[in-house]
């Protein structure tokens, strides 16, 4: 909960799961497949990742790995917080 895994168009965050598999049913266009284009991930140095993140992320530095996170890892909570 709270890890950032991506970049989003919109200006709001969106809370999901990535360990939920995506619900899959008979109904397919043909279509809609063919359009989901995914750009390749970026690798963000120490800089990048620091100059990225927002007042309401914070950024995990390990020896193996940087990892951006939000501040407050239950999305309710982050909700209630961002209303008051």
């Amino acid at each position: 909960m709270g890890i950032i895994i991506g970049e989003r168009n919109k200006a709001d965050d969106l809370s999901i799961n990535i360990t939920r598999e995506k619900q899959l049913t008979n109904m397919r266009s043909s279509s809609s497949d063919a359009t989901v284009t995914l750009r390749p991930h970026r690798v963000l140095s120490l800089d990048a990742n620091v100059e990225f993140i927002t007042e309401d992320e914070l950024l995990e530095v390990t020896p193996e790995n940087l990892r951006i996170r939000k501040r407050e890892l239950d999305p309710n909570r982050r909700k209630v917080k961002t209303r008051s």
